[in-house]
């Protein structure tokens, strides 16, 4: 057998995943990988921390930085998001900025509004960079790519420009192509079955608050926080507990919801998708504490792990 962590003619390297919130970047690496490791949901601003995918082939290795959205909201926990994303790029030696090209089709004055806040960002760093633009399974007339192209090439003149469904997949394999030629040659950087560098805590903590984002209404998701108490495991089990924490006395209700109706909804899909992911019986306990304005305490940000490195 060939061994991938010394053959000469293997490629590796890290790949940021950049673009403004909702693009579905964590939905394209989802479909790379084959397997969950970033949550999803229609609200934007979903992704707090670095995710790292790894994609692993007979001559490459793809190490994924999936970062948070990146916008200009102001704010503490807003800062930490915009730190962790731009962190991506410094480490990277490939940049993929995904576009939502549905978006941009029906409102064309956010491309600039969006997209030259990160190009500025871009024009400080020395990377190859691939500009994606997603969601085309949602346009139906085709012809609406051939101005958004147009448009996006002012920001971005020269760049290749590919266009995917990250949720269908289609496209998806140019783009690995592609990638796969501006990687360096070097060795395999993770082993081949490692698929992610995040702590089953963490994935856990993510996977709860997915649900709670797809549940919640209007601006609640965005106050919310997971933090992952307790984790025992032996052979067939695996007891957790977390606690859900909100910014406001009023929020708690809410989150748990009418005979706590929403709370177990929350906990039983959280715990049956754990279940899968460990293939093990979960036991997932569940609490709801309130901690005013955490948004802004930069000790507590810092203690769920916002603006750090996952990689």
């Amino acid at each position: 057998m060939e061994d991938k962590y010394n053959n000469e003619d293997f490629k590796s390297g890290i790949v940021a995943l950049i673009g403004p919130p909702n693009a579905g970047k964590s939905t394209f690496l989802n479909s790379i990988i084959g397997e969950k490791i970033a949550i999803v949901s229609p609200k934007p601003q979903t992704t707090r921390n670095q995710i790292t995918g790894i994609f692993t082939k007979e001559n490459f290795q793809i190490v994924f930085i999936d970062t948070p959205g990146i916008h200009q909201h102001k704010g503490k926990l807003n800062n930490f998001l915009l730190k962790s994303a731009f962190a991506g790029l410094d480490a990277s030696d490939v940049v993929v900025l995904m576009l939502d090209g549905h978006l941009y089709v029906k409102k064309e004055y956010l491309i600039k509004k969006e997209v030259s806040f990160i190009v500025e960002r871009l024009s400080k760093i020395d990377k190859p960079i691939l500009v994606v633009i997603n969601k085309i399974d949602k346009i139906k007339n085709k012809n609406l790519l051939l101005p958004l192209t147009e448009e996006v090439l002012k920001f971005l003149p020269g760049k290749d420009i590919f266009y995917v469904s990250a949720l269908t997949g289609d496209g998806c394999i140019e783009v690995i192509k592609k990638i796969v030629e501006l990687l360096p040659y070097g060795p395999m950087l993770y082993p081949e079955d490692q698929i992610s560098t995040a702590p089953l805590r963490f994935l856990a903590a993510e996977l709860i608050r997915e649900k709670l984002f797809l549940y919640l209404q209007k601006e609640l998701p965005y106050s919310v926080a997971v933090n992952i108490d307790d984790w025992q495991e032996d052979e067939d089990l695996v007891r957790i507990l977390a606690t859900i924490y909100v910014s406001r006395e009023s929020h708690k209700p809410i989150v748990i919801g009418n005979k706590g109706r929403m709370l177990k909804k929350v906990g039983t899909e959280a715990r049956q998708e754990l279940e899968d992911m460990l293939s093990k019986k979960v036991f997932l306990d569940l609490w709801v504490k309130v901690k005013p304005k955490w948004t802004e305490n930069t000790g507590f940000l810092m203690s769920l792990g916002l603006g750090q490195d996952n990689f």
